[in-house]
């Protein structure tokens, strides 16, 4: 199969699965085909799928990938005294790292709404479905949701890192709390902790909780920042912390507490 082959298989595969979409045209377009791929992806429960389907969305899915300019987290420039800290600002399901961080909803299944723009969406969009199966497994044996501030890891799939670290950040409705301190402080003291017991050594941070939570980005990147530099004063088993922006005003933030360390 080509990719427009593999395509129009996954997406007609999903189309059958529920009868308000098996009569559902696929449009003649590359791009709303993804469009619509995507869109049945992340509206997909986690029921059980055939293998011959996930062998042909893995071949899709790295074959996507390829087509991306993947970054080795190993050849970024460290931005303060500590050489252990980058920062780096794209896509961070194009780097080549040990693990990524997804700031995940208290499911933690991935986001349901169909094209959304959060981070969420995106990671389980490119890992593929089996980690939204993986994922309804794990939270199912724990038997409950996932509490604010927490961890878990999960295999990363078709994406180009190892694994994938979800942490549920606090969602901010009026004015930030110490409590919200608190538990931002304990998503990133969580996801680094488990992180250098399943050894991993080099993790790429998402700006937790900003965005779709409401977090204000820079008492965000403050706690971020200063929690990876309390981590990393006892920890040695963590070689590199990459903070991953996307917004411009996120990296100049993060530029400027990251570059005080040379004043220091």
């Amino acid at each position: 199969m080509n990719q427009s082959e593999r395509r129009q298989y996954l997406i007609r595969s999903l189309c059958d699965e529920r009868a308000q979409y098996r009569r559902m045209e696929i449009p003649s377009g590359k791009k709303e085909q993804d469009d619509l791929l995507r869109a049945l992806m992340n509206v997909r429960e986690p029921e059980k799928i055939s293998e011959e389907f996930l062998k042909i969305q893995d071949a899709y899915l790295q074959e996507e990938q390829s087509k991306r300019v993947l970054i080795d987290v190993s050849g970024l420039t460290p931005v303060s005294l500590d050489p252990r800290m980058v920062l780096w600002q794209g896509d961070i399901t194009t780097l080549k790292v040990d693990a990524i961080v997804n700031a995940a909803n208290s499911g933690m299944c991935g986001c349901f709404y169909p094209l959304h723009g959060c981070i969420d969406n995106i990671i389980h969009s490119r890992s593929g479905i089996q980690l939204r199966l993986y994922c309804a497994d794990m939270m199912h044996k724990q038997g409950h949701e996932e509490a604010t501030g927490q961890a878990k890891i999960t295999p990363a799939f078709n994406l180009p890192c190892k694994y994938v670290l979800h942490t549920v950040g606090p969602i901010i409705r009026g004015a930030v709390t110490e409590r919200d301190c608190e538990l931002l402080e304990s998503c990133y003291r969580s996801c680094l902790t488990l992180a250098a017991e399943s050894g991993v050594e080099s993790i790429a941070f998402c700006c937790i909780s900003t965005g779709e939570f409401h977090f204000p980005n820079e008492k965000a990147a403050k706690i971020a920042v200063q929690t990876v530099k309390n981590f990393l004063a006892t920890e040695t088993r963590i070689k590199k912390v990459v903070f991953n922006v996307f917004k411009d005003m996120d990296k100049e933030i993060y530029r400027k507490l990251l570059g005080a360390d040379r004043a220091d």
